[in-house]
Order: C-alpha cells, then sequence, then structure tokens
C-alpha cells in the first residue's frame, strides 16, 4: 500500500501524462455532501464487502476519508482482497481541505 499526502494527489491529478486514480471516497453520504475533491466516487465504508465486485482490482485506487484512518483500513481490506495498487490519503479530506483545496468546508 502507498501512502499520499494531499500534496502528493494533488500532482498526481494534475499530471495530464499520468492515468487518473480511482478515488474511492468511504465517507458517509452526509460527510460527502458536506466536502468532496473533484471527481471522487462515494462508496461508505460499510458497503465495501458487498460492493467488492464493482471495483476494478488493476486500477489505481486511492481510498479517502475524514482523516485517513477509514480509508486505510478499507485499503488494507482490498489489499487482503487482491488489488495490489491501492494508495490512502494521509490526513484524508482534511488535509486536502488545509493544503490543496481551502475553500472546501472543513468538518
Amino acid at each position: 500500500m502507498q501512502h499520499l499526502t494531499a500534496p502528493d494527489l494533488a500532482a498526481w491529478l494534475a499530471d495530464q501524462d499520468r492515468p487518473r486514480p480511482y478515488l474511492l471516497d468511504v465517507r458517509e453520504p452526509w460527510e460527502y455532501e458536506t466536502c468532496h475533491i473533484q471527481g471522487a466516487n462515494l462508496m461508505p465504508m460499510q458497503t465495501i464487502p458487498a460492493r467488492i465486485d464493482d471495483l476494478d482490482e488493476d486500477a489505481e485506487i486511492v481510498c479517502i476519508c475524514h482523516h485517513g484512518a477509514r480509508s486505510l483500513q478499507v485499503a488494507a481490506f482490498l489489499e487482503r482482497h487482491g488489488f495490489g495498487k491501492v494508495s490512502n490519503l494521509t490526513g484524508g479530506i482534511h488535509a486536502w481541505a488545509l493544503q490543496v483545496d481551502p475553500t472546501l468546508p472543513k468538518y
């Protein structure tokens, strides 16, 4: 598993020569509605086991939550189930709001 900082992920998303990762937001719907990274896909943590077949195990997946703990658990779960290109956004959406997009609400 890779660990990405918010600036590292921002640089990746801005790099036109690098394929865009699948942004997997594992927070609750109300959290996602409060703020999210443009293009992130909502799949709350508790739904991952039932929806694992909806994910491409060959894709670059970046797991995102509020502070990075839930997404770390999901990233580890995905790795245990054969996903080989999984990253966790260290500090979560909170770090993204502080370091990349200060216009996002913080909660």
